[in-house]
């Protein structure tokens, strides 16, 4: 197996809502008891629905979000015990970002050459030459004219910038990229090809990669492994190729079940029921008022993580009442249908 690169431990991390004023007592739980690893070279999926937490996590991958509890730790090491230049220097090298909205997460005002500069800068890599050397190998490693350089981001096509956005991610030489929903902000037609160029670089330098979307389809063909979120909180972790048919969490199947493939489209497995809030989270299990399989166990206490028989190490998932492994959609549906 490859060597754990990242790992999360019990990771918590609450935020005061916004909507309840100055002296609001209400929290929002944006994560909730995440247990992850990321290995050397592997290709981690992260899928949930809108404000399911993804965000969140991959924020905290990436040191930009302190957990309000639980442990970051990059090769071993708790990230947030280190001393805030060491942190800064060993995670701000190690690890790049890849955020949603390029024409946001680019400097307007500033041109390409010196938005790839910047971190080369701030973290001193080199002499001014080897820094302009390194400028020109990026554009290159991305698929963009020299020319660019010169470009102020708003002369760029959305494409060209998140592709200026993953050379800024690069300029380190990181070991591990995360990119939250990359594509999400671009054209149908140039998606593709930013998909196909995060995977080239992925094996041309190595790399590990969490690749946070809510394009079910792409997270499995482009991951080694899906984790699936919900209300803050990682209720499965399977290998890629055994999503959807051998999902054993009633959440992660439901949410496959709505991006059906063209050539066998099926209505998706009903969910009935309100969705709770993340400021007032459900007892139990967050997911049962939404289950079809949900009972009063389900209420009363959370579920504790289970793991396939077959696949003790790689298959986790949190649920009283697992799928059947291996059950269709049409089963599903027709229990679904049948809840009173």
């Amino acid at each position: 197996m490859a060597a754990t690169l990242l790992e999360l431990h019990d990771v918590h991390v609450v935020h005061r809502a916004r909507s309840g004023g100055l002296f609001s007592r209400d929290r929002v739980y944006a994560l909730t008891g995440a247990d992850l690893t990321v290995a050397a070279g592997e290709t981690v999926g992260v899928v949930g629905e809108s404000g399911c937490g993804k965000s969140t996590l991959a924020r905290v991958l990436v040191g930009l979000q302190q957990p309000t509890a639980g442990a970051v730790s990059f090769r071993g090491e708790d990230v947030w015990s280190m001393p805030n230049s060491r942190r800064r220097s060993v995670i701000g090298s190690t690890t790049g970002m890849v955020f949603q909205d390029p024409s946001t997460a680019l400097n307007r005002r500033l041109p390409v050459r010196a938005i790839l500069r910047d971190p080369l800068d701030v973290h001193r890599r080199g002499v001014r030459r080897e820094r302009d050397e390194r400028v020109r190998e990026l554009l290159d490693l991305v698929g963009l004219p020299s020319s660019a350089a010169d470009l102020l981001p708003s002369q760029l096509s959305g494409g060209q910038r998140q592709r200026v956005a993953i050379a800024r991610a690069l300029a380190l030489q990181p070991e591990l990229l995360i990119a939250d929903e990359p594509t999400s902000a671009l054209d149908v037609s140039v998606r593709a090809q930013i998909l196909n160029l995060l995977l080239d670089l992925k094996e041309r330098l190595g790399l590990a990669l969490v690749f946070v979307s809510h394009d079910i389809q792409t997270v499995r063909r482009m991951s080694d492994r899906v984790v699936t979120m919900y209300l803050g909180r990682i209720v499965e972790q399977t290998p890629a190729q055994a999503v959807p048919r051998h999902a054993r969490h009633p959440y992660t199947r439901a949410l496959f079940s709505a991006t059906p493939g063209l050539l066998s489209p099926i209505d998706p497995i009903p969910l009935v029921g309100p969705v709770p809030s993340a400021t007032r989270p459900p007892s139990g299990c967050p997911f049962r008022t939404r289950c079809w399989k949900a009972d009063e166990v389900c209420a009363s206490a959370m579920p504790p993580v289970r793991s396939s028989t077959d696949q003790p190490d790689d298959h986790l998932f949190r649920c009283h009442h697992p799928v059947l492994d291996g059950a269709s959609d049409l089963e599903l549906i027709s229990q679904a249908q049948e809840r009173p």
